[in-house]
Order: structure tokens, then sequence, then C-alpha cells
């Protein structure tokens, strides 16, 4: 499996659910005015996880991929998906809404990507449908999203095996949200990994919570 970070909430995914059978999946594509810059790539499954213009550019995607915008279970051409509902803030979505925590298995990890996630706890429910985490796709920066002193609350309540950080300030983004760093020193974290991409199979997860810096790309 490789992870590649496309900034903000926008990730690739390219998986081998079966031998010789790679997909390609596409997580919450923005709009090029909110300052980023990215290539339109093709994808078999498109993942949207609330309407908003930072997360919903569709055209982005090329190709015919098959598109899940919503809470429920889906079985795409060998990966299990599960959307799961969550708020946008930390009062039941009265401010900003829901938004959809996806969780995607194949080839026998598992991945949680947690959107616009607004609230400062996860619920019971949203715990034991998330299960056992293996690579955890958080939220940062604050004022849309649970911020740097929020976070690490949630990757306790989850504790995935590797974390990596997303939506949070980069050079020619034109939201105001905070940097990284502010996250790292929350978590006691110096010198991070960082990489271009995740290459990883089940045996290579650690054992321990890990946190990695994807690069922009």
């Amino acid at each position: 499996m490789e992870i590649y970070w496309k900034g903000h909430s926008f990730f690739k995914i390219e998986t081998e659910p079966q031998k010789k059978q790679k997909v390609t999946i596409a997580i919450d594509p923005y709009d090029l005015s909110i300052g980023l810059k990215v290539a339109p790539l093709e994808a078999d499954i498109l993942l949207i996880t609330h309407n908003h213009y930072d997360h919903n550019n569709k055209s982005l995607i090329k190709g015919s991929p098959f598109l899940i915008e919503g809470p429920g279970e889906y079985d795409v051409k060998g990966v299990y998906i599960e959307g799961i509902e969550a708020f946008h803030d930390d009062k039941k979505g009265e401010e900003r809404g829901k938004v959809t925590v996806y969780t995607i298995e194949s080839e026998d990890i598992r991945i949680c990507h947690l959107s616009d996630l607004g609230q400062k706890e996860l619920t019971d429910y949203q715990l034991e449908r998330m299960g056992e985490v293996d690579i955890l796709f958080i939220p940062v920066g604050g004022v849309y999203t649970i911020s740097h002193k929020e976070a690490p609350g949630i990757i306790s309540q989850i504790e995935p095996k590797i974390v990596i950080p997303m939506h949070y300030a980069l050079p020619g983004l034109k939201l105001e949200i905070d940097r990284v760093d502010k996250f790292l020193k929350e978590m006691g974290i110096k010198e991070p990994e960082r990489l271009k991409k995740l290459k990883i199979k089940k045996k290579d997860l650690p054992q321990e919570t890990k946190i990695i810096l994807l690069d922009y790309r």
C-alpha cells in the first residue's frame, strides 16, 4: 500500500486488495481557490467527507470513480469502507453541521480519515465502528476542526499505530489555520519522520504510535 498526501485533507491511496489488482482511492479533493496547487488524478474510488469547497472538488478526479459521500458500509473492488457520522464542531453540528469519518480496510490494514472533525471527544459508538485503526489521518490546524490541543486526546482514544497530521497551514494556503509545529510540540516531538510517501505493509506497522509527516505533493 502507498499513501500520498496532496495537501489539506486530500489523500491518494494505492492498494492491491487482491494480487495484481491495483485500486486507487482519492479522499477529499479541494477546490484550487484555497491556494494549493495539485494536478488532477485518476481514481477508482472517491470519498467525500462533507460538502465544503475545500473537500468536495469532484472535478479534480478523473475516470469514473465509485463515489461515496456519506455514512454506510461499502465493499468496492475488494476494499471495505465504512462511513461514520460525526460533527464539524463540538456542539453536535449546530455551528458547522455533520461530516463523515471513513475507515478503509485493504491488505489487512485499517485506515481512518477523520475529515473536519470538530468534536473534542469521540463517542463510544464512533470508536466501536472505527475498530482497531492502523493509520490515522487527523486534522490539527484548529479554527474549523480540532486543534493541536484536542488532537492528542483523540489519538489517545483511537490508539493507532501511525498518525499522519492533515488540515494545517502550508505555504500558499489561503485558510487561516495553525501550522503543524504546534501539534508536534504538544506531542513532544522535535524531529518527526518525514516522507514523500508512506509505503507500508501490515508486517511493517510499528508497535507503538508513531507520527509521520508526509510531504505535500
